[in-house]
């Protein structure tokens, strides 16, 4: 894993020189250039720099060495705006290695959230490739920023990331047990694993059912993290953990199933948050709920038209088994209302359908509670994490009704938004006390940008980060 690559600003001059980066706005590069010795103005000039968002000037001294950094921060935000620190994130794939500080914090910006955005910028998943030497970009942040806190946040991004990252031969449910544990125990916290068959004495049917094709070394479990002080408030994070979907007997073609690998990315996701919760020691009783199967083809998988036991006690009609997120979301939910937590946060690679909505920048949420939407909307808004919305609409309700059972797994085609149904259908399943909401997220770039390679990316989890701090620190 790419280690979060930024350094306290007591940094001393004895561990080398530190290269200034001035980031400018386009209305302040006339006149920071005019007090520029003459060569500097030439480069820019030669550059063509005139500020705008992304331009990078890497300017030597007439010596030829590395003197400082432009970086054009494009136009002001309008008055009442807000400017995106996390342009930042772009910056370190232009730059040669070396140790970087910014001349001075831009108006409009805050310096930790620069320092985090330099530090996301500087990820890369070169596990399976052999390593050159190529050094490091650092920057050394500025003073007052709570180092400790953004480097918490970089590498539990980085860590999703190099979870969806990894091919599910390498990432398979004894892989994300391990992870579980190793962050359970680095913070004091406690792993309980229930696996393979003892699921259905334990009375996880569903996240059986889904699992149990899979050869016995990748056999489904339920992992529970549990941290915290009991006299607090109880925090529920779940995250969708199928480590690979081929679809069940409704196979996906060969397109679709190509980056299956990244459909355990809820898990990463609410693993990676809590790391955040964690070393933050924010105070909550936090439980963490992740349901980890491999939906796999074998004599016993589960077929269309089987019917499905849950932890809830409510029967589901399987239409469709590439619908299975949905149903080991149904058993992590109810073991969420059994501990009666005052919040319960679910994450999943769910739908395509969402990505038909908003893309795969913008990730959709689904709530009953106004005030929350408004607290993750503001959280989000901090964190430059986009979040939108989407309604829990009751007219399609119907569109999940059985003949032979409760419900279904596979709406009616009539109701068509593929993604509000999802929802509808997990909100069945969740906690009726406290407040329930359901991000169906992405987890992956599919254009690469410098900072953002094209691969995974940790989506949502900054922004309600930032939403638990405000509510719980």
């Amino acid at each position: 894993m790419t280690e979060p690559l930024i350094a306290a600003s007591s940094r001393g001059a004895a561990d080398g020189p530190v290269i200034p980066v001035h980031a400018l706005y386009e209305d302040e590069v006339a006149a920071f250039l005019e007090a520029r010795p003459s060569f500097v103005r030439g480069f820019a000039k030669l550059s063509d720099f005139s500020g705008k968002a992304g331009q990078v000037v890497v300017a030597p001294t007439p010596e030829g060495a590395l003197d400082r950094v432009l970086f054009g921060l494009g136009q002001r935000v309008a008055k009442g705006g807000r400017a995106d620190a996390m342009a930042f994130r772009a910056l370190p794939a232009k730059l040669p290695a070396g140790d970087y500080r910014l001349h001075a914090t831009p108006e409009g910006l805050d310096a930790a959230q620069i320092a985090l955005a330099f530090a996301l910028g500087t990820y890369r998943f070169d596990r399976f490739k052999a390593r050159g030497a190529e050094g490091a970009r650092r920057l050394v942040a500025a003073e007052g920023v709570d180092l400790s806190e953004v480097q918490a946040i970089a590498h539990a991004c980085a860590l999703a990331r190099d979870m969806v990252n990894s091919p599910a031969n390498a990432m398979g449910p004894r892989q994300i047990e391990t992870i579980a544990r190793e962050i359970a125990e680095q913070f004091g916290g406690t792993l309980s694993v229930v696996t393979g068959d003892d699921l259905l004495t334990e009375g996880y049917p569903a996240v059986h059912a889904v699992g149990r094709a899979a050869v016995l070394e990748r056999a489904p479990r339920m992992l529970e993290i549990s941290w915290g002080d009991e006299a607090h408030p109880r925090l529920a994070l779940i995250g969708k953990g199928v480590v690979f979907d081929t679809g069940g007997l409704d196979i996906k073609p060969s397109a679709g199933m190509r980056l299956m690998k990244k459909d355990m990315g809820g898990a990463a996701h609410a693993l990676a948050l809590a790391r955040m919760v964690m070393a933050a020691g924010l105070k909550v009783r936090l439980s963490v709920l992740v349901p980890v199967v491999e939906n796999a083809i074998a004599g016993d998988a589960m077929r269309p038209g089987d019917v499905l036991d849950t932890r809830a006690g409510l029967t589901v009609e399987v239409g469709n088994t590439d619908a299975e997120g949905r149903l080991i979301l149904a058993d992590a939910l109810t073991r969420a209302a059994e501990l009666s937590p005052v919040l319960t946060i679910d994450l999943a690679t769910l739908t395509g359908a969402a990505r038909v909505a908003l893309g795969p920048q913008v990730i959709p949420f689904y709530t009953p509670d106004d005030a929350l939407a408004g607290q993750i909307e503001a959280g989000a808004r901090a964190a430059a994490d986009p979040v939108w919305r989407m309604p829990l609409w009751d007219g399609y309700r119907e569109a999940l009704e059985s003949d032979v059972a409760d419900l279904k797994n596979d709406p009616d085609g009539w109701a068509q938004a593929g993604s509000v149904t999802a929802a509808l259908f997990l909100q069945r399943f969740a906690p009726t006390t406290g407040s329930w909401v359901h991000f169906d997220i992405f987890a992956w770039n599919p254009k690469g940008a410098p900072g953002r390679p094209s691969g995974a990316e940790a989506q949502v989890i900054r922004g309600l980060y930032a939403m638990l701090k405000s509510r719980f620190a």
